[in-house]
C-alpha cells in the first residue's frame, strides 16, 4: 500500500465552518483507517482540545496520532504516550506581557484542561476556551501565574496594523529564541524555535520508519504548507488561500462541500487494493472481539475472497473434543463481513442479514480450520457469500452461505 500516513489539519480541513466532522467525512476517515491508514490530527488547538475530535475519529482504536500545538507535542493515541514535546522558556513571559500590555492586548497560554489569560473578557479569548474545550483563568499579572513552561503562548487583539507591526517586532527581538507567527488575524502565536507541523511530522515519521513517499497531507492554512510540501502527496482545501493551493499537488473541494472526504475517496480509498490491507493490523483491532477470543486470524484478503484461520481448542470445541458448529459459524461470518466490509463504500455499513451452514465432518481438537470465502453475489443492497471450513488436511468440514445487507450510513 502506497499511503500509510494521513495527516490532517482541523480548523478549515476536516472540520466545516461549523465546527462540525460532517458524516460524509467521518464515514471516509473511518474507512480509510480500516484499510490500515493511521491518521494525525495536526492544529494549532491544544493537546485538550483535540483529544474530543479524536475520539470521536477512534484515533485511539486505529492506532491515530495528535500533532498538537502546531507541532510543539505528538501524542499516541491508544497509550496516551507523549512522544515529542517542546516548550517555551518562562524566563520569556514577562517581555512578552509586557508588549502585550503595552498595546492593551490580551495574552493566554494552555495548561492541562486550563486557558490562562489575562483578559479573559476578550471574545477571542473566550472563543478559543471553547473551541478547545478549556476552562478560563484571568491572571492579571500574567508572567508571574505562568511558573511552568508553556507549550505557546497567544496574543490577541483585533488591531490588524497594531499585530503585524508586533508580529513584526517580535520576530526581530526574538529570533533564535522563539517563532513568531499570525495564525488568524487577530492571533499572534508564538512558540519554541523550530516548532511548526513539518518539522514535528519529520520526527513522527522518522519514529515510524516511514518516508514522504507513504504519507498524505490536507490542510487551509499558511502554518500547513510546509507539511504539504513535506508528504508524497499534498492537498490544498478549496477554501485554502492561493499561496497554500501553489504549494499543493492537488486542489480539492472547500471545507463546506466535503473536500476532505472527496480528497480521502478519490486519492487514497480508491487506490487501495484490497490485498494491501495490513491484516496483521485487523487482528490486532480485534484481539479483544469474538474474533479474537475465538483465535481467528485473517490470513488473506482480496476483493473477491477471503481466507482466515482458527484453532479447534477449548475455546471453540465440544466437550467431546470436536469443532462447535457455532464457532464455525462465527467464523464463517467473520470472513464474510470483513470481504463485505473490503466492498462497501464509505457511506454504507454491511450488516449480517442470514446465515446457514451444512456440516459435512469433523474437526479435531489440536487440528486448524481454515475457511474460504469467495463473493458470490455482489448487489447493490446485498452481498451473498459461500464459506467453505478446511481441516489441515483440506478435508471439507463445514459449506456456510453468509447474506450481508448492504445500508447507507445514518
Amino acid at each position: 500500500m502506497k499511503y500509510k500516513l494521513l495527516v490532517l489539519d482541523v480548523d478549515g480541513t476536516l472540520l466545516n465552518d461549523r465546527k462540525e466532522i460532517t458524516p460524509s467525512t467521518l464515514a471516509a476517515l473511518t474507512k480509510v483507517q480500516q484499510m490500515g491508514v493511521q491518521i494525525v490530527l495536526a492544529s494549532g488547538r491544544s493537546t485538550h482540545g483535540l483529544r474530543p475530535i479524536a475520539q470521536k475519529l477512534e484515533l485511539d482504536k486505529y492506532n491515530g496520532f495528535i500533532l498538537s500545538y502546531n507541532g510543539g507535542q505528538i501524542i499516541h493515541m491508544p497509550t496516551n504516550e507523549l512522544l515529542f514535546e517542546r516548550r517555551m522558556n518562562p524566563k520569556d513571559i514577562p517581555y512578552l506581557e509586557k508588549e502585550a500590555n503595552k498595546r492593551r492586548f490580551a495574552i493566554l497560554t494552555y495548561h492541562k484542561d486550563t486557558i490562562i489569560a489575562n483578559r479573559t473578557e476578550n471574545i477571542h479569548v473566550r472563543e478559543e476556551a471553547e473551541r478547545n474545550h478549556m476552562k478560563l483563568e484571568e491572571a492579571k499579572d500574567f508572567a508571574a501565574r505562568i511558573t511552568f513552561p508553556p507549550c505557546k503562548c497567544m496574543i490577541v487583539g483585533d488591531d490588524e496594523e497594531a499585530l503585524a507591526n508586533l508580529e513584526n517586532h517580535l520576530k526581530k527581538r526574538l529570533s533564535g529564541v522563539s517563532d513568531v507567527f499570525r495564525s488568524e488575524p487577530y492571533f499572534l502565536e508564538v512558540l519554541p524555535p523550530q516548532i511548526n507541523k513539518a518539522d514535528t511530522l519529520g520526527v513522527l515519521m522518522e519514529k515510524l520508519a516511514l518516508s514522504p513517499e507513504a504519507v498524505v497531507a490536507i490542510g487551509n492554512g499558511v502554518c500547513d504548507i510546509g507539511m504539504i510540501q513535506m508528504a508524497g502527496l499534498g492537498i490544498a482545501m478549496g477554501n485554502a488561500g492561493e499561496k497554500v493551493k501553489r504549494c499543493a499537488d492537488y486542489t480539492t473541494a472547500s471545507n463546506q462541500e466535503d473536500g476532505l472526504a472527496k480528497a480521502v475517496e478519490e486519492h487514497i480509498i480508491a487506490r487501495i487494493r484490497p490485498a494491501d490491507v495490513p491484516l496483521e493490523q485487523m487482528n490486532l483491532r480485534a484481539k479483544h472481539a469474538l474474533m479474537g477470543n475465538l483465535g481467528i486470524q485473517y490470513t488473506y484478503a482480496s476483493e473477491n475472497r477471503v481466507e482466515a484461520t482458527m484453532p479447534v481448542d477449548e475455546r471453540t470445541r465440544q466437550p467431546f473434543g470436536i469443532l462447535h458448529g457455532g464457532a464455525t459459524l462465527a467464523l464463517a461470518e467473520t470472513v464474510a463481513g470483513f470481504g463485505s466490509m473490503i466492498l462497501c463504500r464509505p457511506d454504507e455499513v454491511a450488516v449480517g442479514m442470514q446465515v446457514s451452514g451444512n456440516h459435512v465432518s469433523s474437526a479435531r481438537e489440536g487440528d486448524t480450520v481454515r475457511a474460504v470465502g469467495t463473493i458470490i453475489h455482489k448487489g447493490r443492497s446485498s452481498h451473498v457469500w459461500n464459506v467453505d471450513v478446511f481441516t489441515s488436511t483440506d478435508k471439507l468440514v463445514s459449506s456456510v452461505r453468509v447474506v450481508n445487507s448492504v445500508l447507507k450510513k445514518r
